[in-house]
């Protein structure tokens, strides 16, 4: 995953231009901070908690990039569209997968059977946010793992869960930060735990009370999490 962090040319709300949009197609692009919210659980009990929240705890989009190597992710991040990059632009670029053995989810989008009065669904980012434990790839007990992907492969077959998977510790990871349209890169780990994303669900809902219903029931590992819910700021392809 290559992800753009937020800064505050994209939380102005006119971000993504439309010319970065055209440039970057395996992107998805999130709406400000300002519209997201965070849904933390601790000892079973949750609360919500509304934006905006600091741009640099924020994600600005996200592309799923098919590579050989880091190095290739890199490579394919160095060479991010000059307009965004001349905004200096800072790119995260993590390894995919669920320590442990959950099963990644890459499914269509789901669409209503023709005799069904359609629904419009929008497309939400659910996205983890990294603890200690999470940065350290330690693995939850089988009987959970295989929880999360009976609900995954249910989620996904009803059209609801779009794609999903974790992401792997910041120690194989790297940025790709941009001065003036030159990039540089600074291999991880790193140590800014609140600003980092351990991993992410696509999901479509009716509404984002629907998507926080979604949020709620999902048989998360951990007894203390925190999530963010943030919706797509472009539609999906079809």
């Amino acid at each position: 995953m290559v992800i753009r962090r937020a800064d505050a040319g994209s939380e102005s709300g006119a971000f993504p231009a439309a010319s970065l949009v055209d440039a970057v197609p395996a992107a998805r692009w999130l709406h400000p901070g300002h519209q997201a919210t965070r849904l933390h659980r601790s000892a079973g009990a949750w609360s919500i908690e509304h934006g905006p929240f600091p741009a640099s705890e924020l994600a600005a989009g996200f592309a799923i990039v098919d590579v050989a190597s880091k190095e290739e992710a890199i490579a394919w991040a160095m060479a991010w569209p000059t307009a965004d990059a001349e905004g200096d632009a800072v790119l995260e670029v993590r390894e995919t997968g669920c320590t442990g053995g959950c099963a990644g989810i890459d499914a269509p989008v789901h669409r209503p059977a023709p005799h069904l009065e359609p629904v419009r669904l929008e497309p939400y980012a659910v996205l983890i946010r990294s603890s200690d434990a999470l940065e350290a790839d330690l693995p939850p007990p089988p009987d959970v793992i295989a929880r999360m992907n009976a609900r995954n492969a249910r989620d996904a077959q009803a059209g609801v869960l779009l794609a999903g998977d974790g992401l792997k510790g910041t120690a194989k990871g790297a940025r790709v930060k941009f001065k003036g349209g030159r990039p540089s890169v600074v291999d991880g780990p790193f140590t800014e735990i609140k600003e980092l994303i351990a991993g992410f669900w696509l999901i479509q809902a009716a509404s984002r009370d629907e998507a926080i219903a979604w949020v709620k029931s999902y048989p998360f590992p951990w007894p203390d999490v925190t999530l963010e819910l943030r919706a797509l700021a472009c539609p999906l392809p079809h």
